[in-house]
């Protein structure tokens, strides 16, 4: 290890201790002039097949310009069509790449993400890289039509199904990845199955995020488990504190006081890309990532689970998601709802 690497992983850990600087922009300045990791020029996502969720704004978008740029075909997905368009000729114009299309779902509506599963499994062969983007802050309890909190419902069950039903065409690739973004407010939660999902009483938009986070790092390490061997690796990351429109609407005094050391959306998504690209010995599979470094999923005694609550958490998604947990990847159930793809 060099000097300038001791240096680096040093500086690292110190920013890692302090918070602030590890997760603001300050942190990744230090770490993209010291760290080797950064020191690599991005490998080409050529002939890559990536699908993305939330990538109308944000860190998404970041992330779908990135991998446009670097040479993949990028699908994303979106609930409403007027901002997919949008979002698609944005993408196209920055990364210029043509191969930009989007597909029409909403996450908190899961015969919406089964219908989209299904014809997307039609109509795209191939599938390299699956990346959970979307999340949203809910300011008020509301749920379903099956009585599933839309915060558990969309960024739990929903991605839960979503890989399950592409698993397919991800098995089939070379070198297949799963991408999901957490948060870092996910390290002051424990899995706590008595609040998953969570009920009307008490509810806190804040806390239920990061408890839905903290669930998405344990099914993310539970899928690498369940399906080691098969080729597809599984990765969680967080982005860091960045100034997207979600932190906007949703935390907006933590926005106003932070505002100064707040990453970019392309520094949000540096670590997504970045997953999506390198070199599958670097990474392994059920790793939590931030900054290009596998870090732990506990910094906090209190906040670790054990076996059974991964278990359990698992059995539960599976049965919210209508799946059978033995054979998680055979569902094949035409249950409607909006779906379509747009080139």
């Amino acid at each position: 290890m060099t000097a300038r690497s001791r240096l680096g992983s040093m500086l690292d850990l110190l920013a890692q201790a302090s918070v602030i600087a590890g997760f603001s922009r300050v942190g990744l300045t230090v770490r993209a002039r010291l760290l080797p990791e950064f020191s690599a020029a991005p490998p080409s996502a050529a002939g890559r097949v990536v699908l993305i969720t939330g990538a109308t704004s944000g860190i998404g978008h970041a992330a779908a310009v990135a991998l446009a740029s670097q040479g993949a075909t990028v699908h994303f997905l979106a609930r409403d069509r007027g901002r997919a368009e949008r979002a698609k000729r944005q993408i196209i114009a920055a990364s210029g790449s043509p191969f930009v299309s989007y597909g029409l779902a909403d996450l908190e509506d899961l015969r919406s993400v089964r219908a989209f599963a299904s014809e997307f499994r039609t109509a795209c062969p191939r599938l390299d890289i699956l990346i959970h983007n979307a999340g949203t802050i809910h300011p008020s309890y509301r749920t379903d039509e099956a009585g599933i909190e839309l915060t558990y419902a969309g960024q739990v069950v929903a991605p839960f199904l979503l890989t399950a039903m592409l698993m397919p065409r991800l098995a089939e690739a070379d070198a297949a990845r799963v991408i999901t973004v957490s948060s870092g407010g996910m390290y002051t939660r424990r899995l706590d199955l008595a609040a998953l999902p969570p009920g009307p009483a008490g509810f806190h938009g804040v806390t239920a995020y990061a408890r839905v986070k903290r669930a998405q790092v344990v099914l993310s390490a539970e899928w690498a488990r369940r399906m080691a061997g098969s080729g597809v690796t599984f990765h969680a990351m967080h982005p860091g504190w960045a100034d997207t429109p979600g932190i906007a609407a949703a935390l907006p005094r933590f926005r106003r006081v932070m505002r100064p050391l707040l990453r970019t959306p392309e520094q949000g998504a540096d670590t997504i890309t970045w997953l999506a690209t390198a070199e599958p010995e670097l990474l392994g599979s059920g790793g939590f990532w931030h900054d290009r470094r596998r870090r732990p999923e506990h910094l906090l005694p209190w906040t670790r689970e054990d076996a059974s609550a991964r278990d359990l958490l698992w059995d539960r998604c599976a049965r919210a998601a209508v799946i059978t947990p033995v054979v998680p990847f055979g569902l094949e159930s035409d249950t409607g709802g909006r779906g379509g793809l747009a080139g």
